[in-house]
């Protein structure tokens, strides 16, 4: 505002119009920087008060009846899903025990064999001709223990009467235990060089069918390389992985179905034959081994198997709804209803069963407990919670609790307390 002027100011202003431009142009300056202040203070006072005011800390998330789930016994009847590769039970990749040529093949891929039989022969003339050395070793390996033995047996006459010294006797029973010892050396070595003539014919060692030729005709070899490889047909194998969760649920014996591509409407009965005692590293499961007859020989190996294992139930244990579970950072945890407030509960779970749609609860949280059943957002621990008391007309899987303003009456949303 302007200042009050004095009368003889009033007249000098009225007297001289440039002064009194003056006066205007300074008191449109002051009400202008009064403005500016005021707005100022207006602005930060509305700022601090939004700043002090925080929604979030006021909301109260309102959940209809169907979206709170319950810890509760119940029987838990599992179905555990298992597929994978079924393969022999009994398989073999045969290999020659001696080096030499391949002379002849008997069987080709795809072929039974019996135990036994004859499957491919190597060609004999060096072993043959090592053997006959052996053997003539052998014979004059025997010779010189005759005589030598003879040697001991006049000496040990001419001992007796005193006409040799011990020490003469002692040296030819010395020559009559070396030759000994070098009969028994050749004899050793002429059996090495026979079981290499018999070994020159690669036999089955059980019955089967050849499923791999890996030599032909005229090949060289070396011993140890690989001939062919049988497999046995009559008794097939599945490996799967199964939850570790669901392990102390599965016992051996448990009878399974199971369907195998390209064969729509046949079912395979299988059992369960072995557990394996140690989870697979980083996968968190553990191989179980199922055994399928298969006397008509259908299955072959590589083919791929699914069904599903029922497992024995465990009757009263506690459970809830697998949507309820919530996983973050490798842990398994629960939003639990308890005087008002939310409570973030880690929780240690057990076996599921898909179709039912639960999981069995083993520690973290009691039974009767209240839990949130759909998702929610901006669900904290100490949030405020409230479950409407009224009837709910679509129970179906219900739309996630979102903020709203105060006035707003729908189900399953946050409200100012």
């Amino acid at each position: 505002m302007t200042p009050p002027q004095a009368p003889s100011e009033k007249k000098s202003l009225r007297a001289n119009p440039a002064k009194r431009r003056g006066w205007a142009k300074w008191s449109v300056v002051a009400i202008t920087l009064v403005t500016i202040v005021a707005g100022l203070v207006v602005w930060k006072a509305s700022s601090a008060s939004k700043v002090e005011k925080k929604p979030d800390d006021d909301k109260t998330f309102e959940f209809a009846r169907t979206d709170i789930a319950v810890v509760q016994p119940q029987n838990l009847g599992l179905v555990i899903a298992v597929s994978g590769s079924v393969r022999p039970v009994l398989q073999a990749m045969i290999k020659s025990k001696v080096a030499g040529e391949i002379a002849r093949l008997y069987v080709r891929e795809g072929e039974s064999v019996t135990a036994g039989q004859v499957l491919v022969s190597i060609d004999t003339a060096d072993l043959k001709a090592r053997n006959d050395a052996q053997r003539a070793m052998a014979a004059e390996a025997k010779a010189r223990l005759d005589l030598a033995t003879k040697n001991e047996a006049n000496n040990r006459a001419l001992l007796a009467k005193n006409f040799i010294s011990q020490n003469a006797f002692d040296s030819a029973a010395n020559s009559m235990q070396i030759a000994e010892a070098n009969h028994q050396s050749a004899l050793a070595q002429s059996a090495i060089t026979q079981r290499a003539l018999a070994d020159a014919q690669i036999r089955a060692p059980f019955a089967g069918i050849i499923s791999k030729r890996a030599v032909n005709v005229g090949e060289k070899i070396t011993a140890d390389a690989p001939i062919m490889q049988i497999v046995d047909l009559s008794k097939m194998e599945l490996e799967a992985p199964v939850p570790v969760g669901n392990i102390p649920s599965v016992k051996v014996g448990q009878e399974i179905a199971l369907k195998v591509d390209g064969f729509s409407e046949r079912e395979f009965k299988g059992k369960v034959e072995r557990i394996n005692p140690a989870a697979e590293a980083g996968s968190r499961s553990i191989s179980i081994f199922v055994t399928l007859p298969n006397a008509d020989g259908a299955l072959k190996g590589g083919m791929f198997a699914n069904g599903t294992l029922a497992a024995v139930g465990r009757s009263a244990v506690a459970t809830l709804p697998i949507v309820s579970l919530v996983e973050e950072g490798g842990q398994t945890f629960v939003y639990a209803i308890k005087s008002g407030l939310i409570e973030r509960k880690p929780v240690t779970i057990g076996a599921k069963n898909i179709e039912l749609g639960l999981a069995e609860i083993r520690s973290g949280i009691e039974v009767g407990a209240e839990v949130v059943a759909v998702k929610a957002d901006g669900l904290k621990h100490g949030s405020k919670a409230m479950v409407a008391s009224r009837a709910v007309l679509s129970p179906v899987t219900p739309a996630a609790a979102q903020p709203v303003k105060p006035d707003a009456s729908a189900a399953k949303t946050p409200v100012k307390s």
